[in-house]
């Protein structure tokens, strides 16, 4: 029986959907960076073929969705659902992307946190009992994310060491009611947390607190303990926003010896000139749907607590003087027999 503890924010599933593919897309510096191995699609160019840079996002996740149908065996007529988002105004990325498909559509918005959202819906869809299989997807683009929340590229603006590097990508899962693949078995919804940080050009240290509420209160619904976990990885906090959260959790008395943050992970750091690391939609779905799930499935990690993070500002907010409320939500996958 699914159950929810009262006032709590885990909702624990009682038939876990599966994970049955996964396909993961990037764009030519990710191509470039440390995870070019696990991605599908490394693009040569980041226009991917289309007119502009938003259009580039949508043709990522066209791409996304149909290679992992492919690898699934199922064709797209076989989906109940697709969720779906991204960073553009009224989430145009995926709108565009799914007008052709012929698929119920949610187009959700969670900044960067819409990949753990995406998934968390999902998975709560097909535990319920609302159809047999679903895709969770989402993008992000470095120049379409630069045109709307800062400066368009032409106006070759200066970075500030704490600013983090939009990721060009894209991920989608498919999931299903039955299958073999990893399952997700708990789902942490978070709360909006917002501690007064106005700096747009420093989201890490405005979503590290949404983060450690999130995974504090993942652990304290649940009653299980950091040893449970192979991994718990953020997405994406950067450097700097990955350190804060441990000090956070520390401060909490809680202890993460597998702590990671897809940010840090998908460049090398010291080598592309990326500031605190990556960011955008497309960095924990990148991550996820390469890395992750490729370690899963490879026997690398067992139990994996996946944590979106997002920054929910937008150019408006900022102008007004506004500070940045973030949002974590958290997602427990876990591959039986492995280890």
């Amino acid at each position: 029986m699914n159950k929810k503890p009262p006032g709590g924010q885990t909702a624990v599933l009682s038939r876990p959907p599966r994970l049955l593919a996964w396909a993961s897309v990037a764009g030519k510096k990710e191509g470039e960076g440390p995870l070019a191995h696990t991605f599908d699609v490394v693009g040569q160019e980041d226009h991917f073929g289309a007119a502009s840079w938003e259009k580039a996002e949508s043709a990522m996740q066209k791409l996304a969705l149909s290679t992992a149908l492919k690898k699934a065996g199922l064709p797209p007529s076989a989906l109940d659902w697709l969720l779906a988002g991204d960073l553009l105004n009224q989430c145009i990325g995926s709108a565009f992307a799914a007008r052709d498909q012929d698929i119920p559509f949610l187009g959700l918005y969670g900044a960067c946190s819409t990949m753990a959202e995406s998934l968390s819906l999902a998975a709560m869809l097909l535990d319920g009992g609302f159809g047999t299989h679903a895709a969770a997807m989402t993008s992000s683009h470095f120049c379409s994310a630069e045109r709307q929340y800062r400066t368009p590229l032409e106006y070759g603006g200066q970075r500030t060491p704490t600013a983090q590097w939009t990721v060009t990508g894209s991920g989608c899962v498919i999931l299903g009611r039955e299958g073999t693949g990893p399952a997700v078995t708990h789902v942490t919804v978070g709360k909006v947390v917002d501690k007064g940080i106005k700096d747009a050009n420093n989201m890490g240290a405005a979503m590290a607190p949404a983060a450690a509420d999130t995974i504090l209160a993942h652990f304290r619904d649940t009653g299980r303990k950091p040893s449970d976990y192979d991994l718990v990885i953020t997405g994406d906090l950067g450097q700097l926003g990955h350190q804060l959260l441990g000090e956070l959790l520390r401060a909490e008395g809680l202890q993460l010896p597998h702590l990671a943050d897809c940010g840090t992970l998908i460049y090398d750091l010291e080598g592309q000139d990326v500031h605190c690391g990556g960011s955008g939609c497309g960095c924990s779905a990148a991550v996820l749907c390469g890395l992750l799930l490729g370690g899963m499935e490879k026997g690398r990690w067992r139990r994996i607590l996946f944590c979106g993070t997002g920054a929910l500002l937008s150019p408006t907010s900022t102008q007004q003087g506004e500070s940045i409320p973030a949002v974590c939500h958290g997602v427990a996958i876990e591959q039986e027999g492995q280890g």
